[in-house]
């Protein structure tokens, strides 16, 4: 059983459902550690490249001088409290920033991902999804939950909303899965890059209704019903097959299961949803007067 990487509140209305977010995907590529010929683990360091600061110019002889490996300076490893971020504005032109102050404006994270509005899921280009998790329940959350994964599953929309994970904000879309309710994290609009100036100019016209038809029958020829286990990474395969032959013995590794906090009750279901509704058409009814008076 994974962990839990968030624990709180999905929001909809006046309803209110303590949930846990999990992790709905893993990358299973085969990671390497580096070692030299003898068998010694190499790692990486932070260092301070040799010659002088960003804005002081280095000094110039008449001419070039030779000097020995052991003359040079030595690149000093760096302690983690004594970097500071350095953007780079220009080329070779940098401005910095303290840790602290980067600190000072990060998100907290948030307890509640409430959801503002409800759009349909074709509506959204894939590009835009990012990450998925399973969202589950707490204790005695379950009604509601399964009220949600209903309602969404018969009404075709998907809950729009925002919250912070760990330290970073994020847009995400909640949607229904077929027993379980996924929360997709979405790239925001700027993040998404315009592939108008990649393509160059088409030809609409240099295309026949022939073609075009000849084309449909080799897809209808080679469709299929979507079976994701059909496909395999045949070199992450291979890798962990030559791995298996060199290694003398299986580890197992025990697995613990992570419990469930119990969450709140929700009670009188009935009457949360019946003011969320009264309240979201109040709501809507003020923003037509405003834009009409």
């Amino acid at each position: 059983m994974p962990r839990s990487v968030w624990r709180g509140t999905l929001s909809f209305g006046l309803v209110a459902i303590p949930v846990s977010l999990y992790p709905a995907t893993e990358a299973k590529d085969v990671r390497f550690h580096l070692f030299d010929r003898q068998g010694r683990r190499v790692r990486y360091r932070r260092v301070v490249e040799a010659g002088p600061p960003l804005g002081e110019p280095e000094e110039r002889d008449a001419g070039p001088v030779e000097t020995d490996d052991e003359e040079r300076p030595a690149e000093t490893e760096v302690a983690y409290q004594d970097l500071v971020r350095g953007y780079e504005v220009e080329p070779e032109a940098f401005v910095f920033i303290e840790t602290e102050e980067i600190e000072r404006v990060r998100p907290s994270p948030s307890r509640v991902i409430d959801l503002e509005e409800f759009v349909r899921l074709e509506d959204i280009d894939p590009i835009y999804f990012e990450k998925a998790y399973h969202v589950v329940p707490a204790r005695g959350a379950e009604k509601p939950y399964e009220l949600l994964l209903r309602t969404l599953k018969e009404s075709g929309r998907v809950g729009i909303g925002r919250f912070v994970l760990r330290t970073k904000p994020h847009l995400v879309a909640l949607r229904p899965m077929e027993r379980v309710l996924a929360l997709e994290t979405l790239y925001f609009d700027d993040e998404v890059r315009d592939a108008d100036g990649l393509v160059g100019n088409l030809a609409p016209d240099a295309v026949t209704r022939r073609e075009i038809d000849i084309s449909k029958q080799l897809v209808e020829a080679l469709a299929s019903d979507w079976d994701p286990s059909r496909f395999a990474d045949e070199y992450r395969e291979e890798l962990l097959r030559m791995i298996a032959e060199r290694t003398p013995e299986r580890i197992e590794e025990d697995v613990e299961e992570s419990s469930e906090d119990p969450g709140s009750r929700i009670k009188d279901l009935m009457e949360t949803l019946r003011r969320s509704v009264e309240e979201a058409k109040a709501g809507r009814k003020a923003k037509d007067d405003r834009r009409t008076g």
